[in-house]
């Protein structure tokens, strides 16, 4: 089962309007590219109610559009390139914007809105008090 944690705001920038969850699922990425359409496999690098974040080897411009499905559930949506990022291993960092909030389609819990990663319980040393029948 794949991890999920919040991802942590940028310094600088404003609230979210959802937040992300760093999470890796498996997604379609298609559009069109001079004319020819095209299709590539890539995982998530984070999601939210409003789209996702990935790495992918097809060049993008920004607000081009685009969609993206779901393999899980094989739900398509459409969506527009909202960020292009650095290249590492030459796969650009693409965020993607849904044409409609879809809260649904990634099938995943999001934090409650008033969530604040900074005050989630931290693994720790665990403390027991010893049992009556040690006493």
């Amino acid at each position: 089962m794949a991890e999920m944690r919040s991802a942590p705001p940028e310094v600088g920038t404003e609230r979210r309007r959802s937040h992300r969850v760093n999470i890796a699922i498996p997604i379609v990425v298609r559009a069109k590219k001079a004319g020819q359409s095209f299709e590539e496999q890539v995982l998530t690098l984070s999601v939210s109610a409003h789209g996702c974040m990935f790495r992918l080897k097809t060049p993008l411009l920004r607000q081009q559009e685009v969609s993206i499905v779901n393999t899980k559930t094989a739900q398509e949506l459409p969506c527009k390139v909202t960020f292009i990022g650095q290249k590492e291993a030459g796969r650009a960092e693409i965020g993607v914007e849904f044409v409609k909030p879809s809260p649904l389609f990634w099938r995943i819990a999001f934090p409650p809105e008033d969530w604040d990663p900074s005050e989630r319980k931290r693994p720790g040393r665990l403390h027991l008090s010893p049992s009556s029948s040690e006493r």
